[in-house]
């Protein structure tokens, strides 16, 4: 029993810290400018589909990862530079519609880019198992756990010792405050953007070798992440952390003691409830916007 309960809870720690960094860059987006990015999902993809390919045209994979996560973060750059920023005193609906749109044009453009097969990557430090009371782990496993805590710790840092950090958090409180006191919020977006693309690719890299990936990952990932920022709270970082591993925890529990048939639905059964009961989130502020 005790092995079962650890190899459940090692698999929906896995999955959280995967649905806790697309997570994140929601948060990111959202505290700049009250953007939904719902092309964050496509960011995950593109993260994995591009290493897959360019390892497989020789590049060594520790330059592939890193050229895979600069060439997404361009492309959330491309994305608020060439779509948001045209349209920023637009409507948050229309916004989101916007989002919507780029993460279709995104898909599309992989499927002719890369293909619509499955690809997966080689596990980084080797595929074999560590047993832990009566459980196994992988060591591709201990790799999506730990880069999510350094990617956790590193976040902390920016936002607390950073003047741009500083900036984006100044921009969430109060974006006409920061512009008085000369903080260039449409920069502040659009770094927010590069960095949401870089950590939705970093999800990508790390969880190809454990589920490999194709062009349409994204959509589900993005979903699972969106739920995890609204479980934690969609204006705070560490809350969507919060939020994607209990939100991963459940989903495991739930298919290894219940049904696996019903492991997604989940995920928007607590996205309903958290909005029905708790409309900010675990740690999101309290209050209400009128739109």
């Amino acid at each position: 029993m005790l092995g079962e309960f650890m190899q459940y809870l090692f698999s929906g720690l896995t999955s959280g810290a995967i649905y806790a960094l697309v997570g994140l860059g929601f948060a990111l987006i959202y505290n700049a400018s009250h953007v939904i990015n719902f092309a964050q999902g496509e960011f995950v993809m593109l993260g994995g589909m591009s290493t897959v390919f360019l390892s497989a045209a020789g590049v060594p994979l520790p330059v592939a990862v890193l050229l895979a996560v600069a060439a997404t973060a361009v492309v959330g750059l491309a994305l608020e530079k060439l779509a948001v920023e045209q349209t920023k005193n637009a409507s948050v609906v229309t916004l989101i519609i916007i989002t919507i749109g780029a993460s279709i044009v995104i898909r599309g453009a992989a499927q002719v880019i890369f293909d619509k097969q499955f690809h997966t990557l080689p596990a980084f430090t080797g595929d074999a198992p560590i047993n832990v009371l009566g459980a196994t782990i992988t060591p591709q496993t201990l790799w999506v756990l730990g880069v999510t805590v350094a990617i956790v710790l590193v976040l902390q840092w920016f936002f607390n010792r950073t003047l741009w950090g500083k900036a984006i958090l100044a921009t969430s409180v109060n974006p006409l405050a920061a512009k008085l006191v000369g903080i260039n919020t449409n920069l502040v977006l659009l770094i927010s953007f590069g960095l949401s693309a870089a950590l939705g690719a970093i999800a990508g890299v790390l969880i190809t070798p454990i589920t490999s990936t194709n062009f349409e990952v994204g959509i589900m990932l993005g979903l699972k992440g969106f739920s995890a920022a609204i479980l934690g709270g969609l204006g705070s970082p560490f809350g969507a952390v919060a939020g994607g591993l209990i939100l991963g925890i459940v989903e495991a529990f739930g298919a290894g003691y219940i049904s696996s048939e019903y492991k997604d639905a989940m995920a928007f059964v607590i996205i309903l409830l958290a909005l029905f009961f708790m409309p900010s989130g675990l740690f999101g502020k309290r209050g209400t916007d009128r739109v």
